[in-house]
């Protein structure tokens, strides 16, 4: 199908770069560009792309952001969320021994083990724990992946325990894990840090409340922000990842604009209007009901977002033989369209997608509810085609196969 006239008004720019066009209602995904950035981020970007700076200058204002931001002692700025786990987890094998650093990862020593629920083992585009080992970490799992009890993380604890890792993502599972409080509490009576990847997360402060020594942010997801991870926490442990630059991190280095965007992100989320942005998203969620309303198999309701983050999304239920198509073929063919509607669809085997509102440009909202409800027509009409499942569950390697073929 053809844009929509009413549709957002940079359409222009797909246009003129030969890009194709999309619209997310997938979420804050790093495979789709991950957010749309907030003006202040884009202005600060802007402004300092052209300049030379201090780059240890620039990284101390960040830390008194970041400390402002989330009542950390002190913070910096990397590349990545990714990054971030990696620099952490170092911080705890190396301390401030720079010479230690620069043998990473090596040459770690005995005292190398990150403990790690085995639930909490996911994959959010890679593996979580290649993160830790690319740091020369030994990772420990503990628990069974859905029953995780305190002598099971003491038994893992020992005197070469470095840190404690524990992962906040709709990725992990979902019940039957340890707490964070408690999590802490117990690495904390033998000494050992605790790293919080929070990458996704709304709430900057709740985690090192709950007791992380330091917590990991992704700067270009809800913040809004360019590329970036934030790594925020207990000045010692800050400073010692911070030293890692000398070594792994240097291959994970941030830009000038990327610290300096994200330093406007993280100032412009204390003054946004966030009850405001909850009633758009509320009005979207409501559009994209009623469109659904009325067609067979198709069962759309409200739910909240696992993590705890203040965001609902729209779970969209499909019997494949009442509406012609199963959940996975509707998405695909929603990413098909022009512009490609992209959807959260990583759960769309158990029989559902779902729609997420929080990075909705103007006119994109109306544009979802009319490819829904014409794909929906489309299926129960036989007209939309079962996608390979073989092939579906190797689209994440394939994608990287195969993007530049001869």
């Amino acid at each position: 199908m053809s844009m929509s006239s009413d549709s957002h008004a940079d359409w222009s720019f797909y246009e003129k770069s030969g890009l194709t066009p999309v619209i997310n209602v997938s979420g804050t995904m790093t495979s789709l560009g991950a957010s749309i950035a907030v003006p202040q981020a884009v202005e600060a970007v802007a402004g300092i792309l052209p300049r030379f700076v201090s780059m240890h200058e620039l990284q101390r204002m960040a830390s008194d952001t970041i400390t402002e931001a989330t009542g950390a002692e002190a913070g910096f700025i990397t590349a990545s969320a990714s990054a971030g786990i990696s620099l952490s987890i170092a911080a705890t094998i190396t301390g401030m021994d720079a010479g230690r650093a620069e043998l990473l990862p090596r040459r770690p020593g005995e005292k190398c083990e990150a403990v790690v629920q085995l639930g909490h083992l996911c994959n959010y585009g890679a593996p979580v724990g290649q993160a830790a080992e690319l740091a020369g970490a030994r990772l420990v799992a503990f628990g069974q992946s859905t029953h995780v009890l305190d002598h099971q993380l003491e038994a893992a604890l020992s005197d070469n325990t470095a840190c404690g890792l524990y992962v906040v993502s709709h990725h992990v599972v979902e019940y039957g894990q340890m707490p964070l409080p408690r999590f802490a509490e117990l690495c904390h009576a033998t000494g050992v840090p605790v790293i919080v990847d929070a990458a996704s997360e709304y709430d900057l402060r709740r985690f090192l409340r709950e007791g992380a020594d330091l917590v990991i942010y992704s700067a270009h997801k809800f913040l809004g922000g360019p590329t970036a991870g934030i790594v925020a926490g207990r000045r010692d442990l800050v400073r010692a990842a911070y030293l890692q630059n000398l070594g792994i991190g240097r291959g994970m280095k941030v830009g000038k604009e990327s610290i300096f965007g994200t330093i406007a992100a993280l100032k412009a989320w204390a003054a946004r209007d966030h009850d405001g942005i909850r009633r758009r998203e509320a009005e979207a969620l409501a559009l994209w009901q009623k469109a659904l309303a009325g067609l067979a198999g198709v069962r759309a309701e409200i739910v909240p977002d696992p993590t705890g983050n203040p965001l609902d999304r729209l779970k969209i239920s499909v019997d494949r033989e009442m509406a012609g198509a199963s959940a996975m073929a509707i998405g695909v063919a929603l990413a098909g369209e022009r512009p490609a509607v992209i959807v959260r669809d990583h759960e769309a085997e158990l029989g559902y997608i779902q729609l997420d509102p929080c990075n909705l440009a103007a006119g994109h909202a109306e544009i979802v509810a009319d490819r829904l409800r014409a794909v929906f027509e489309s299926a129960a009409q036989g007209a939309v085609e079962e996608p390979d499942p073989d092939q579906l569950r190797n689209r994440s390697a394939a994608g990287y196969l195969a993007w530049l073929e001869e």
